[in-house]
């Protein structure tokens, strides 16, 4: 058989009934559309290529020999456009994909470099990698359902990433029982009754979240020997990054991306009563988080603590996250004053908006720390809910280094 482009292979074959309709549509009627050559590989027609065989309406193995050349044409990227563009297009078109179907056509995208004939006239179109969300983009899926999906094409069966490209699991699912040995992956599958599949993918959801709950109380018994006392220290200049505890709908069943999986959260009020103007000296500068979802709640903390709001600066993030009236791309680090503080010199003041990308969760970038010893290089320094030591600061929190560490 002439072998298939990969940007071809990005969406699953036709089989079972409709292969068998397709075959007996060609064998009555011919081939009307042609199949489309790329390279010597097919790039559109796939489908079309292997009902034709069957019907016995092409006959040549690997070559295009004369007698079946009316059913090929030459695809010229030049002259027909991008061969990736050309392909999802027709695909999108062409078939009803659902989300989960989408993803996976999305997560074998960004897996494979943006070829294709690149000679002459494309030389400046050299080969790419496709991120995330550009595949995302193309297909019409987030970028997380994106990632997901990479998962289920990292770790599952075979039979798995099968009942998803033929629509008969989610991508979600899928994910989840990806996390199964691939024995018990094919049993699952093999059976493909829909109430024991999602009575299997709720055990594995519970046993994780139950996990999470074990870890949670772990850690919130470390909180209470770290919280029994702030330190006795006064300092010029404090950074904050709040605990913050975010209601969703449901605790019941809106846990399952909460910040209480990573670290355990303190409510609003709490937080308000935590002592921070303790350690303040008279006159003091409070960098302080915030979420756009929390943004009310810091400023209250901020009113709480003693401080008087003043400016902020805008975390400009690298990859989308969640929220629901708009998905958030940002955070903002507000900042407030108590006492007499002077503000930076004229010009010498950073922008407002700092471009950074993400790291692990919760983590800040280097930026900020650099912003701040750049105001105030002299103050003494302390970082609430520290996660590593940094030169010339203090460090407070559950994650905070031990000192000397």
């Amino acid at each position: 058989m002439l072998p298939f482009h990969a940007f071809a292979n990005l969406f699953p074959l036709i089989e079972g009934v409709a292969f068998d309709e397709l075959v007996a549509d060609i064998a009555a009627r011919g081939l009307r559309e042609p199949i489309l050559l790329l390279d010597g590989q097919i790039l559109d027609g796939r489908n079309r290529y292997r009902a034709s065989r069957a019907a016995g309406v092409i006959t040549s193995e690997d070559t295009v020999e004369p007698k079946d050349a009316r059913h090929f044409v030459r695809f010229i990227p030049a002259a027909d456009g991008d061969p990736l563009e050309f392909v999802i297009s027709k695909n999108m078109h062409r078939r009803h994909m659902d989300e989960s179907q989408r993803a996976m056509v999305a997560a074998r995208l960004s897996n494979i470099s943006h070829g294709g004939d690149r000679s002459g006239e494309q030389e400046a179109n050299l080969p790419v990698a496709v991120t995330r969300a550009a595949a995302g983009n193309m297909l019409k899926v987030s970028e997380r359902s994106v990632g997901t999906a990479r998962a289920v094409l990292s770790h599952g069966s075979g039979e798995l990433i099968h009942a998803v490209d033929r629509g008969d699991v989610s991508v979600t699912a899928a994910a989840d029982l990806a996390s199964l040995p691939l024995a018990e992956q094919r049993r699952v599958i093999e059976g493909m009754d829909r109430r024991a599949v999602s009575a299997v993918v709720k055990s594995i959801r519970d046993e994780k979240t139950a996990e999470k709950k074990a870890k949670r109380a772990g850690r919130e018994a470390a909180l209470a020997v770290k919280q029994r006392a702030l330190p006795e220290k006064r300092y010029g200049v404090i950074y904050s990054d709040c605990e913050w505890r975010f209601e969703p709908f449901s605790r019941e069943t809106g846990m399952d991306r909460a910040a209480d999986n990573h670290y355990p959260t303190t409510s609003t009020n709490d937080l308000v009563l935590r002592d921070v103007g303790k350690i303040a000296a008279k006159d003091c500068v409070l960098f302080h988080w915030a979420t756009a979802a929390m943004l009310k709640a810091a400023l209250r903390v901020m009113e709480g603590w003693g401080f008087e709001y003043k400016s902020h600066v805008i975390w400009g993030k690298d990859r989308i996250s969640t929220g629901y009236w708009s998905r958030n791309k940002h955070e903002l680090l507000l900042i407030g004053t108590r006492g007499n503080v002077p503000a930076p010199a004229m010009g010498e003041q950073w922008e407002s908006l700092i471009m950074a990308p993400v790291g692990e969760h919760s983590a800040k970038p280097d930026a900020f720390y650099e912003l701040i010893e750049a105001y105030f290089p002299n103050l003494p320094k302390i970082e609430l809910n520290a996660r590593r030591a940094r030169p010339g600061w203090d460090a407070w929190g559950l994650e905070a280094p031990e000192v000397g560490a």
